[in-house]
């Protein structure tokens, strides 16, 4: 694969895609979980499928608009179907999770009128819902690499905000700390990265990377920032691993990035376990 690598353009950009998807997500889904939005990620991914459906749909029926890559109107509609859930929150404000399933529904109905005026799924199509190597283009790679330089530099900027709201809504309204627009600000974050991440990850794969790394994180670090930077390791093996082995056994790397990931974690919680009754068997003996 090494000398494929220095061959083949594309697995070059697969590869450095992979390595920005691996450090996005799993930072993203450190703050999904501990706010327990874990089903937000695949609201999102739904809805950014609507948007590659739409997009092949015009890429068909329009002539000269495909010129632009899918990715683009994925990230549209993410964004919006962001923008709606959280809309969506204040109509319901004591059933704030109606919001999710919502969207979800909306936008997989939306997507299967999409496919069928499009004819139908396609090579292109599948290789967005599971994942493909071939699929990452030089503009999907920059794509990603934008969309990590900006979401890094957000996180940074407001992961004191982030932080209070994650765990303590009521003290961050206190400090008159905007929980509102922090908020909108993350979840617009998530929609980008999940649109960014589809083409190495698949997008019903996508919510999987965002959250199995961090369960395995939380299983053994002792603090948030530890389960950051274990998530982030978790998420890179995964990734790395998955790209390896999907490229040797010729199968879409988004099941096997995954697999990994779920290996991840039972090893993780096997651990746990077995250290656990290490120290009662020792206190007892």
């Amino acid at each position: 694969m090494f000398e494929a690598f220095y061959t083949f353009e594309f697995l070059r950009n697969a590869a450095i895609t992979g390595l920005l998807i691996g450090l996005m997500a799993p930072i993203l889904g450190v703050f999904i979980v501990v706010r327990r939005l874990s089903l937000i990620a695949d609201a999102l991914s739904h809805i950014t499928l609507t948007g590659i459906a739409a997009s092949l749909l015009l890429e068909k029926k329009v002539l000269g608009t495909d010129l632009w890559n899918p990715i683009y109107m994925g990230m549209v509609f993410s964004v919006l179907g962001a923008l709606a859930i959280e809309r969506l929150r204040k109509v319901y404000k004591h059933y704030e999770e109606l919001a999710i399933p919502i969207i979800l529904s909306g936008g997989v109905g939306l997507g299967v009128i999409f496919i069928s005026l499009a004819e139908g799924f396609n090579t292109d199509l599948f290789s967005y819902l599971f994942g493909s190597v071939a699929a990452v283009s030089r503009s999907s790679m920059w794509t990603a690499l934008v969309v990590t330089a900006i979401v890094l530099l957000l996180v940074i900027v407001f992961y004191k905000e982030l932080f209070l709201l994650s765990f303590d809504e009521e003290h961050a309204a206190v400090l008159r700390i905007g929980g509102r627009w922090i908020h909108i600000l993350f979840i617009l974050m998530v929609a980008v990265v999940i649109a960014a991440s589809m083409q190495i990850v698949g997008i019903l794969l996508v919510s999987a990377l965002m959250t199995l790394p961090v369960a395995a994180a939380m299983r053994l670090s002792k603090s948030f920032i530890q389960t950051i930077g274990l998530s982030v390791l978790f998420g890179e093996v995964s990734v790395v691993a998955g790209l390896v082995a999907g490229y040797h056994l010729s199968i879409p790397p988004g099941g096997t990035i995954v697999m990994i990931a779920v290996m991840i974690l039972i090893g993780a919680v096997l651990y746990k376990r077995s250290k656990k009754l290490f120290r009662v068997h020792k206190q007892t003996a």
